[in-house]
């Protein structure tokens, strides 16, 4: 059995736990409620306990009925720790690190998923100082559940109203169908040769300029290194990255263009089970380049396509042979993933849209929608990439099934 703890503060929206704990109990999970001295003012740890069957912790001097170091034992426990209703107060205290309550004490010590659902007046929601622990929050990979917008308990319209109950059931629901960041070290793909790439490719126009795009490498470092961590043999084709990775045991062959990585992707693909391209390789090369600095105040640029790597690893693969793309989209995300699937002769596509705080460029986290060509579609919240790389591999592995 799954185990949520739901950490509650104290806020109007607090009674809205009472139904995520519902929703939750129905979809299977085990539920323990803590409670802040603020948020029991508004809702009784009776009616928590009722609800949960579980004992509701407020105090964290109270002695409990078995004796065990409490804070440490529920943190233990969690699979994902979820807080909704989340005060700017609550919010506040985990951003910088401070631990005096119940609750704060717990999340501090808590190694699993971490859930953060705002709910407060629209004012305190916009507040930049509100703003800047969320993002601190986000980039230390908790996941942040935006509020809605409406009528507010204040009279106020905006936003600020926690997110649908019913959505943030679902978004646990997802978090735990892998026990993400909870779960045992796996070893499914021991004996698997996974071929990853990474990066972002540069396109030369004279001496000391050249073209390129804003990948940081993250999510294909990240993948190679969760694959490795799974038992495969790890081969990874790296661009430019900004943090490249520390395995000894991945093999690194480095390329400077996309012609580069298209040589020494197809010449490895042959060996491999599964080839996922996660780079970011230039589209176009300059026709003409310059060895020597250019310095015309004009100047003309002829560009020529470059190779396509996906749809020639697409056409050269086998039966036994997985292929996993990348799309990084602004608009029409799910259209242009099939489409993009479809293409490639991939059997997995994951989609994520840029512009989406936290799904960009350079940051440690990503928000994904996994499509695979059995017709399956999986949306995530944003996650840390680590996190967004054992999912991908553990979809890719219940596609493959038995042929796995």
């Amino acid at each position: 059995m799954k185990h949520v703890v739901l950490g509650v503060s104290g806020g109007i929206a607090a009674y809205k736990a009472c139904e995520i704990v519902g929703l939750l109990k129905k979809s299977g999970c085990s539920v323990d409620v803590i409670l802040t001295e603020n948020a029991e003012r508004f809702v009784s740890r009776l009616t928590f306990e009722t609800l949960s069957g579980n004992r509701t912790v407020v105090d964290t001097f109270e002695r409990p009925a078995v004796y065990e170091v409490e804070h440490i034992a529920l943190a233990k426990k969690a699979d994902v720790f979820l807080i909704a209703p989340a005060t700017a107060n609550v919010i506040g205290k985990i951003a910088n690190g401070i631990a005096d309550d119940m609750l704060t004490t717990t999340v501090m010590a808590a190694r699993c998923v971490k859930v953060i659902c705002p709910a407060m007046n629209t004012a305190m929601y916009e507040n930049p100082i509100v703003q800047q622990n969320l993002d601190k929050l986000k980039g230390l990979g908790y996941v942040v559940i935006e509020p809605a917008e409406g009528l507010l308990a204040c009279g106020d319209t905006g936003k600020g109203r926690l997110a649908a109950v019913s959505d943030i059931a679902a978004s646990v629901a997802k978090l735990l169908e892998k026990k993400v960041g909870c779960s045992e070290k796996k070893s499914d793909y021991s004996e698997k040769k996974v071929l990853v790439t990474a990066g972002a490719t540069r396109e030369t126009i004279d001496g000391v300029r050249f073209i390129s795009n804003y990948s940081s490498g993250k999510m294909g470092v990240a993948l190679a290194e969760a694959a490795a961590d799974r038992g495969a043999a790890v081969t990874l084709v790296a661009a430019f990255v900004k943090d490249g990775t520390k395995n000894p045991n991945i093999k690194v062959i480095p390329v400077k263009t996309t012609s580069e990585m298209y040589g020494a992707v197809l010449n490895e693909t042959p060996n491999q089970d599964v080839i996922i391209k996660a780079a970011a390789p230039a589209d176009y090369r300059v026709k003409t380049t310059f060895e020597n600095k250019i310095k015309e105040k004009e100047l003309t640029l002829t560009f020529e396509k470059n190779p396509d790597i996906a749809a020639a690893v697409g056409k050269i693969k086998t039966a036994k042979q997985a292929l996993v793309i990348f799309n990084a989209e602004t608009e029409n995300l799910i259209e242009n993933a099939r489409k993009k699937l479809k293409s490639k002769n991939a059997d997995m596509v994951v989609a994520n849209d840029v512009t989406r705080e936290g799904a960009g460029f350079e940051v440690d986290t990503n928000i994904v929608t996994i499509l695979t060509n059995s017709g399956s579609v999986y949306d995530y919240p944003r996650l840390p990439k680590r996190e967004v790389a054992d999912i991908i591999l553990d979809r890719l592995s219940e596609l493959l099934g038995e042929s796995w």
